[in-house]
């Protein structure tokens, strides 16, 4: 344990997030109309994505910015084939969160002066779902867990994101870890390819989310596809999404009663299409 006494962080950070999703804009677009959230997407270098919150629930509700975004981020990635990484900070923290797929989220924690408060187990599993390199980008996600008395919390996450281009991330200029949440707004809302996310309802969000997998390799899972594949997620979705909402509902996080909402919502359309398909 470092004996090293913890600095002054810096004061008044405001409370900001991004969430990165490693894959096309277009196939991001769907699953983001389900999380019922104004946001806005565009593009993030090769095969990424990034998410910028319109809103703020963090700042109007009794849930700090890391909850919501592991929330959100969970949601995303439960029912895509692709992973989602939410970095967040506020005037205490920083950190990010890896969700992919069905496993548990791994992530990391900061403090605003750059202490850090993760465990380094947590850096090898973010490396390991990423497909990082195991020697050179693991040696530098390793100096993010040790004590550095010329990195805050937004210098951290920074060394994070340059780590990650390597594997092909590239935040368009100004979206920045520490810039509030005006700020990323702004600058997200005057990309070229800046497309915004409104929840429309469940009749469009579907339909949407149809038109974009039909030409893509996740036709095999869908449920239309009449496969194995697409009654066993079906079944695992609903399986998973009743006890994640219930433990959303007494944790009082709306984040995880969103993750799991739409895995029964996704589990239970699928099973009612499967039932319904005409047999051949």
């Amino acid at each position: 344990m470092s004996t090293e006494v913890p600095r002054p962080g810096p004061a008044g950070l405001a409370a900001g997030a991004l969430l990165l999703c490693r894959a096309e804009p277009e196939s991001v677009a769907p699953a983001a109309h389900l999380l019922r959230e104004r946001l806005l997407l565009t593009g993030a270098g090769e095969d990424w994505s990034v998410l910028v919150p319109e809103g703020t629930p963090w700042l109007h509700g009794d849930e700090p910015v890391d909850r919501v975004l592991t929330g959100w981020a969970t949601a995303l990635a439960v029912g895509a084939p692709w992973p989602v990484l939410a970095l967040w900070w506020d005037a205490d923290r920083a950190g990010y969160t890896l969700a992919s797929g069905f496993r548990r989220p791994v992530g990391y924690v900061w403090l605003a002066n750059g202490t850090p408060a993760g465990e380094d187990e947590a850096m090898r599993t973010f490396a390991a779902r990423l497909g990082l390199d195991p020697v050179l980008d693991m040696q530098s996600l390793e100096e993010l867990t040790k004590p550095d008395f010329g990195s805050d919390a937004r210098a951290r996450l920074c060394s994070l994101l340059a780590v990650l281009t390597r594997a092909g991330v590239s935040l368009p200029t100004g979206l920045a870890p520490g810039e509030t949440a005006d700020r990323l707004r702004e600058i997200a809302r005057g990309r070229p390819d800046a497309h915004q996310i409104e929840w429309s309802g469940w009749r469009e969000a579907v339909r949407a989310e149809l038109d974009a997998v039909d030409s893509s390799r996740l036709g095999p899972w869908m449920p239309w596809s009449g496969t194995p594949r697409a009654r066993a997620l079906s079944l695992a979705q609903a399986a998973a999404g009743l006890p994640l909402t219930a433990w959303g509902v007494r944790r009082r996080s709306g984040g995880w009663i969103v993750a799991g909402a739409l895995l029964l919502v996704h589990g239970a359309l699928g099973l009612a299409y499967d039932l319904a398909r005409p047999r051949d």
